[in-house]
């Protein structure tokens, strides 16, 4: 979400709900709109309310809906979203959701009964966490953050009590966190990502992303908000990264601060940011900023998702980003946030136009505004490809664009599922980024039908089995996804086979699959879907695949490896000899 220059995290005048909207919970769900494959898209035309606004869903199970728990929400503080949801890191059985007010612990081992584990208050801004080991990390960014994460603010303009930048916790005991160091930013933290050094597993390093304004030296030594062209040194264009070492984080401190928006001359300025600066948007004509930074550290690449601007960085060298490629678009207003394919071999980024905060999924609103650009990486260059968009339209009175989401482990395909905040969680194919298919979808009516009421799912993730949305306004959201013509059962129970020991969204880690039937049969299934094998091909191997998985010992060997060797040869007359690779080597995997 976007940054504001006061202590109120979101200004939205009189758009925001009254507290008399909010003034009763109802129940989690009232009605769900039958979906069909067919027809007018349910989405369209969802009866307001709160926790009882009507739903739409298809080809996903809504789990559970859990609401803000007794004592973390006041409907009195929607005036400026003090108590607001935002975004998730995940660790064991727990997600931690970050917020405005601190961080909520939820136990997932029963997803059908989430369980609040832990409350942390202290806010701050919107409190994006990462988690690692017994470490949280939270940023802060708003001027009424106190060091002591107390509750009351801080009123003058330059105070020694005052904090921005990232926090670490010490979680070990999740009853009593302790915070153990604070490292303060001039442009206070918006976002951080985690990023570990392949080299050394002793420290962490974390890319800081501030977007607010700079703070005063009087309150900072060494803050300056002058351009570059008055003070070399200014605060803006950069980013900070702070070196951690896990057996002594209070040490923690910056260690270099990447100049990655420079000219394409190497002038410490601004990129140039390139797109329409629309009525509203308030945006300036260079980057000087960056709000997401992914890193993909088995490919040794990042993705800036910078303001004005995506680049591709190379993180080789933690302490030392550098960017090796940058592309503006005229149809983005923000961008927001980045994911790579598993294969690395693509990047999707989001346009956050309007902040997250106005309702740009209208019909009047064209298909490349707030959505999803697509590229290419080739070699050291971001090539487009094409935009992915919500496609059901939305009202006027929903705050809807695109926001934040990742992969879905299925093989052989890039899936992903996205939050669009009151547009809801959209589930979408990317393998083909010139043609992206949306394959699922959950969505609650307005939270109002008279007035703009911000709410709707700020973030949306899968995690061992299931997706886990933050809703801003609402609480918790846990979903499965259900078979379809596009997603087979044998795919969902392939990507259930991948499990993580933890997920902070903007650190991917290379997806693979252990040698299961399943992970094969969802390749016979794609290659079914695409025509990839002949029909009676694709048959004979399926009951092959049957027959080997009952087997035992060396019997079982040798069928899996009698298979293998046949679809190599089958590869050389398939439409789709890579797919057939891949499930050969399946087999062959299934044969050890």
């Amino acid at each position: 979400m976007r940054p504001h220059r006061t202590r109120r995290p979101l200004a939205l005048c009189a758009a925001l709900a009254a507290p008399a909207l909010l003034a009763a919970q109802g129940t989690p769900v009232t009605k769900s709109v039958p979906a069909a494959d067919q027809g007018p898209d349910p989405r369209v035309g969802l009866g307001a309310g709160w926790m009882n606004a009507q739903t739409a869903i298809r080809h996903m199970e809504l789990v559970s809906a859990t609401p803000r728990p007794a004592g973390w929400f006041n409907p009195a503080d929607m005036g400026d979203f003090g108590y607001a949801n935002a975004d998730l890191a995940f660790q064991g059985p727990y997600a931690f959701q970050g917020g405005f007010n601190g961080v909520q612990v939820w136990d997932l081992s029963s997803p059908a009964a989430p369980r609040l584990r832990a409350q942390l208050v202290c806010p701050g801004g919107q409190g994006d966490v990462s988690v690692h080991g017994n470490l949280l990390f939270m940023s802060v960014e708003e001027t009424r953050g106190r060091v002591d994460c107390g509750t009351t603010g801080v009123s003058a303009p330059a105070s020694a009590e005052r904090f921005r930048g990232v926090r670490i916790f010490d979680i070990s005991n999740l009853d009593a966190p302790k915070q153990v160091a604070a490292v303060q930013t001039c442009r206070g933290s918006h976002t951080h990502t985690l990023v570990p050094d392949r080299r050394d597993s002793t420290v962490m390093y974390v890319y800081v992303g501030g977007t607010s304004p700079v703070r005063p030296a009087e309150e900072l030594a060494g803050c300056s908000g002058r351009p570059p062209q008055e003070d070399p040194n200014t605060s803006l264009f950069r980013i900070e990264v702070i070196r951690v070492p896990l057996a002594a984080p209070q040490d923690a401190r910056i260690v270099s601060t990447p100049r990655l928006f420079a000219d394409s001359a190497g002038n410490p300025a601004g990129l140039w940011r390139g797109g329409a600066i629309r009525a509203g948007a308030q945006e300036t004509a260079e980057t000087d900023q960056c709000h997401d930074l992914t890193v993909y550290p088995e490919i040794g690449l990042g993705a800036g998702a910078c303001s004005g601007n995506g680049l591709l960085l190379d993180i080789a060298d933690p302490a030392n980003p550098k960017r090796i490629d940058e592309v503006s678009d005229p149809n983005f207003a923000y961008w927001h946030s980045a994911t790579f394919s598993n294969d690395g071999r693509k990047v999707l980024f989001t346009d956050e136009w309007g902040g997250g905060v106005a309702p740009r999924c209208q019909t009047t609103d064209k298909a490349e505004w707030g959505a999803n650009a697509m590229f290419s990486v080739a070699g050291r260059e971001l090539r487009p490809e094409g935009y992915y968009k919500l496609p059901a339209a939305q009202t006027a009175t929903e705050n809807c664009v695109a926001h934040n989401g990742s992969l879905i482990p299925v093989p052989g395909r890039d899936l992903m599922v996205q939050a669009w905040y009151q547009g809801g969680i959209s589930v979408f194919d990317w393998t083909d980024p010139k043609n992206p298919k949306e394959i699922a979808f959950f969505d609650r009516g307005p939270m109002s039908a008279s007035q703009l009421a911000l709410g709707g799912h700020w973030s949306a993730y899968w995690y061992n089995g299931h997706i886990v949305g933050s809703e801003i306004g609402r609480g918790l959201d846990v979903l499965r996804l259900t078979p379809s013509a596009d997603l087979s059962q044998n795919e969902i129970d392939a990507a259930n086979l991948v499990r993580w020991d933890r997920f902070n969204p903007q650190l991917q880690t290379r997806i693979t699959w252990p040698a299961h039937v399943s992970v094969a049969k969802a390749y016979l299934d794609q290659l079914a879907r695409a025509d990839g094998l002949a029909a009676a091909r694709r048959a004979a191997v399926e009951r092959e695949l049957t027959r080997a998985d009952g087997l035992q010992g060396a019997a079982r060997r040798t069928a899996f490896a009698t298979l293998a060797t046949a679809l190599d040869r089958d590869a050389g007359s398939a439409r789709d000899a890579a797919k057939v690779r891949l499930l050969a080597g399946v087999v062959r995997d299934l044969a050890r």
